[in-house]
Formats: structure tokens, sequence, C-alpha cells
């Protein structure tokens, strides 16, 4: 059956490959983004409208478009965000707010903008994307762990909330996977923007692998899409076998000080 939808930050990276694949199924797709002109990369098949993330009358012109133009929204997909990377003691308190503006509270005010256009027609299904960061929390990544964490959380949170009106919640946690996600880099710690980088443009699979994996979950209602081997393997190795987790992540740790270079003397603490 065809849902209507919309898909923030939908010009490229995993929200592009699923607005290619939600077209291809026949679904109705609004991709949002923040150039003012239509973006060369945007499917013919998709309607495009501008909206920041950070700007809430951004997000209630979308919703009027929505509600004027369609009746009606079956699937928010809340993707649009920025890729951080830094040490707590190098990355700047501005750094911060930028990226909590965008990748949680951009999350936040899309849920809160439809959420009363799902009660209102008793369905719906909002889908976040997260990380795998925000179930695994590694060094040098607090302000990115710290809002894909809160997304997360975000996420469980509403799928109790708003279950009562059959509106579902997902939340995605990819691990790494080649994108243009780098390419939003900013911020003082280059150390750990270069190996956020070497992550990403490294990665063995894409956003379109990333993107049919998404559509099972969202098709099959899962509260929690993971979309890898290596994040099934962190996430249940932290819930199930603690002290492997903190000796791997501990370790990861120090390899990360000593390319910063610490002095490995100091780094005594297992």
């Amino acid at each position: 059956m065809s849902r209507r939808v919309l898909v923030t930050g939908g010009a490229s990276g995993l929200g592009l490959a699923l607005t290619e694949l939600m077209l291809d199924r026949g679904d109705t797709v609004l991709v949002v983004d923040l150039a003012e002109d239509r973006p060369d990369a945007v499917p013919e098949g998709a309607a495009y409208r501008r909206l920041d993330v950070r700007s809430q009358q951004d997000w209630d012109a979308a919703m009027a478009w929505v509600r004027d133009t369609w009746g009606g929204l079956d699937l928010l997909v809340n993707n649009a965000g920025v890729a951080t990377g830094g040490r707590i003691d190098v990355e700047s308190m501005s750094d911060w707010e930028r990226v909590v503006d965008i990748n949680l509270l951009g999350v936040a005010r899309g849920c809160h903008t439809f959420t009363p256009m799902f009660k209102a027609q008793k369905s719906g299904h909002i889908v976040n994307v997260a990380s795998l960061a925000g179930l695994v929390h590694g060094p040098g990544m607090s302000s990115y762990n710290a809002t894909k964490a809160g997304v997360v959380a975000l996420s469980e949170t509403l799928s109790f909330e708003l279950a009562p009106w059959s509106i579902d919640v997902s939340v995605v946690c990819p691990a790494f996977f080649r994108t243009n996600l780098h390419q939003s880099f900013s911020g003082k710690d280059a150390a750990m923007q270069e190996a956020g980088v070497r992550l990403i443009t490294q990665a063995s699979v894409d956003a379109a692998h990333i993107a049919a994996i998404v559509l099972k979950g969202v098709d099959a209602r899962k509260r929690v899409i993971l979309t890898d081997r290596l994040g099934r393997q962190a996430y249940y190795s932290k819930r199930f076998v603690r002290p492997l987790y903190d000796r791997m992540l501990t370790a990861q740790a120090k390899r990360l000080a000593r390319r910063a270079g610490a002095d490995p003397a100091e780094l005594t603490r297992d």
C-alpha cells in the first residue's frame, strides 16, 4: 500500500537512498533539506521543500504543506544529522550546541510537530535515524554519542507514549557506511575528524545497502533496527559480556590517546 512519507536530509546519503527505494515501491515522498532550490540528486518523482531542522517555523510550514497537499502523513523519517568528533577537553561548547541542536533537537522538533497529526489520524510511523553510537559509546565522540543516545531514548519513550494511538516508532542504529556524512564535520579536534572520515569513507557497505535493511525493519515495525553484524556484536557484547566490551573500548581509548601524542607512561590504567 502506498504511503505518504516525509524524509529529512533526503537529498543525499541514507535519506536519498531511502527516498529512491520508497519511490520504487510506490510511496509518495516529500524530501526536505537545506538547499533553497531543488537539488539535482532528488529524484523527479519526489516533492521537495527547504527545511532546516533547527527552525520550528520551517517545521510548521512543512506540516502545513503536508496537511494541505496530502491531507495527512503515514511515515516521518527524521534522518537529517551532522557528524562530529572531539575529545571533551578539545571540542568547543559551540560545537556541542550545534550538534545538539541538529542531531537531537532536530529530531525532537519533527516528532513534536507531526505527533498531533498522527494522533488525529490514530495512525502513523516515526522513524528516527540515530547511530550505533547511540547504543555503544566509544571514546573521543562524546557530543555525537550523547545526541544519538538521546535519539534512542526519545524513540523508546515515544514508542510507549504513542502506542495508544496506534503510532509506531522505530530507531535506526547503523554502524559506519559509505556516505557524504563526513562532509559535515567541523570543530577543533582534527585528529578525531580524520579518524571519522577514514571510518566512513573506507566502510564496506554503502547507503543503498543500509536503506534496504532499514525499510525491512520499518515494514516489520521493529522498535530498534540494527543494520549490520558489527553493530549487533557490539550491542549484545555490551549487554551480555560487559567485561569484554569494557576491555575493547579501553584499548580503543589508549590507541586514540597515543595517536593524539599522549606520553605512553601516562597510559597505565587497564
